[in-house]
Parts: C-alpha cells; structure tokens; sequence
C-alpha cells in the first residue's frame, strides 16, 4: 500500500522543518523522553512536545506515556517510515548541525550510564535482596525453569548476567555458558556465583547487550532477566538477543508488567515502566523470532509488580534439516 499525494504532503510538510527533521534524525538512534530531546535540541518543553504532536499526527512517529515519562520512536514499519528513512539517507552525515545533536545525545547517554553504574556499584552486594522486593522469587525461578524446558542445551548467553542468578539457575542443564554484564561489580559477585555453583564451563565477560560480539544463531537458550527497563533502546536490546538464538532455540525475557511504581525510576535507575505485550510481541517479530507466548506472575501484594515472561523461538528450516 503507497501513500496518497495528500499523505505524502502531509508527511513531507512534517519532516520538512529543521528542529522536526533534527527530530527524527535523533529518534532513528533511539526511542527519548520529551525531556531528553528537549536537552539535545536545546528548546523548550512546550516547543518540542509541538514538533513532536506534528510528526505523530502525520504517522512518523508513536507516542507512548510510561508512568509520568512520554516517550517518542519512529514508526517501525509501513510507508510512512519508508519514506522517513529515505529523508534520512539524504541528509549529509557530516552536517554540523546533526553533529551537534549526536554530540548532546552521547552526553545524555553518557549521564543515564554514570548514574546507572553508580547505582549498581552501590547495590552489587544486596542486588537480590532489592530485586525481590516486589516478586515471590521461588515462583518466578519455578517458571524460568518451566519454560526453559529440560535440556540439555548446548550453549547458554545470559544478557545482563548481574550476579549470576539466572547461570546458576540453568547453568547445570547447559554444556556451555556465557554471561555478560556492563558492570565489573556485578560481575565479580557472579563469577563468585558460578563458581560457587560448581559450573566450571561458564564463562564471565564484560560485554553490551547492544553489540555482544558474539556469533548469529550461536545459542540454543538465550536469557534476558530483568535487564530491559533499564535500557534506552529495548527493542534493539530485543533483536540483539533474537539474533543469537539458533534455528530451534529460544528466548526467554523477563521483565515487569505496565506499571506506575514511579519511584522505581527515581530510585532504581528504571527507565521504562514496564512493558505492554504488543510492544513486546512486535520486537520479538523484528528479531526474526515466532512462537510467542507469556505467562503473567501476579505480586504477593497488591501494591506490588506483575512479572512476565515472555519466550520465543527461532523456528528450524525444514529444507534445512532434510537436507
């Protein structure tokens, strides 16, 4: 399906301003709150939030609320985002402007990493301990297991390891294991962990989850725990691990239910509040993955946190295996 002349006006008209195209050139990097472009654009909140209603209302860009927070993307697919991505490709890399911009914005992400690292260094030893403060652990254990399956699987990468909870958890089922975490705190406590556990082929590595470094199709179990909310670009997160799943495996993500625990961002360095199942089940698609499900955890308490895991597979090439 094309846009009709008067779509495509209408879109052109939305990108074809200097703060909007900046906009939407910041946005093909990474999904923002209103107050961080405000902060690389260097405008104010009411003159962005205009932009940005402009650049929805002709479909280049989705707005979602997250808790007190609203946050902006490109549109993933559609015509619409085919021709924001053609309007990208035209525009000079090199333009000082958009320099300036991409500048800013590494040090926005810079700042979200020293207060994140910051955090965990200061939490490292009771992480657990605060993890759990919302969810009955032995429950979501019993359904990480679950839907894990038995084993036993040739290679295990645990994204976000932490302390090791989730190696230590299905490391006995796998041959091999790989976890990597951006925080040598965290790491150190997990390599304490694992060998605690007696698991002697797991290795640790200082590693991000946005460029692994590992191979395609490498693993048969891929785990992400609790390691999205804390993140800028989940959906990438969401295709990076997608991309290390082998032809049969699977993935399985853990993470919070839509939420409104505010000071779980002010406090605990979350960034997103939790993540609703369309969003969750789109990523999962672009990742290549099929075979979609999600089991709901309710909290013990009522003022407490929904838990989900959703898991996937990579679906086997029939030609493939008969071949």
């Amino acid at each position: 399906m094309s846009l009709t002349s008067g779509k495509a006006v209408d879109v052109l008209r939305a990108a074809g301003e200097p703060s909007r195209l900046r906009i939407l050139a910041l946005l093909a990097h990474e999904e923002l709150a209103v107050l961080e472009l405000c902060r690389v654009l260097d405008q104010s909140q009411p003159r962005v939030s205009r932009h940005l209603k402009l650049l929805a209302e002709a479909g280049l860009v989705e707005r979602f609320p997250d808790g007190a927070w609203v946050f902006y993307r490109l549109v993933a697919t559609g015509d619409a985002r085919r021709l924001t991505d053609e309007i990208l490709r035209m525009v000079d890399p090199a333009d000082d402007v958009l320099l300036r911009d991409i500048e800013r914005l590494q040090a926005v992400r810079a700042e979200r990493s020293a207060e994140a690292d910051a955090y965990f260094a200061r939490n490292a030893a009771r992480w657990d301990e605060i993890r759990s403060l919302y969810v009955a652990e032995a429950a979501v254990e019993g359904a990480i297991l679950k839907a894990a399956g038995p084993g036993p699987f040739k290679r295990l990468v645990d994204l976000g390891s932490g302390t090791g909870r989730m190696l230590t958890l299905l490391g006995p089922h796998a041959e091999t294991a790989v976890g990597l975490d951006l925080s040598q705190q965290m790491l150190n406590i997990a390599r304490a962990h694992v060998a605690e556990a007696g698991l002697e082929r797991c290795e640790l590595r200082h590693g991000d989850i946005f460029g692994t470094r590992l191979p395609g199709q490498s693993a048969d179990l891929v785990v992400v725990h609790q390691v999205l909310h804390y993140l800028g670009d989940p959906g990438a997160a969401v295709r990076e691990a997608g991309r290390l799943v082998a032809e049969g495996g699977r993935l399985i993500i853990v993470d919070f239910a839509p939420h409104h625990l505010e000071f779980l961002r002010e406090l605990h360095q979350h960034r997103r509040l939790g993540f609703a199942e369309a969003e969750m089940e789109r990523w999962v698609h672009e990742a290549g993955l099929a075979k979609i499900r999600a089991t709901a955890l309710p909290p013990a308490r009522h003022d407490g946190l929904t838990v989900k895991i959703w898991t996937a597979e990579r679906v086997r090439n029939p030609h493939r295996s008969a071949s």
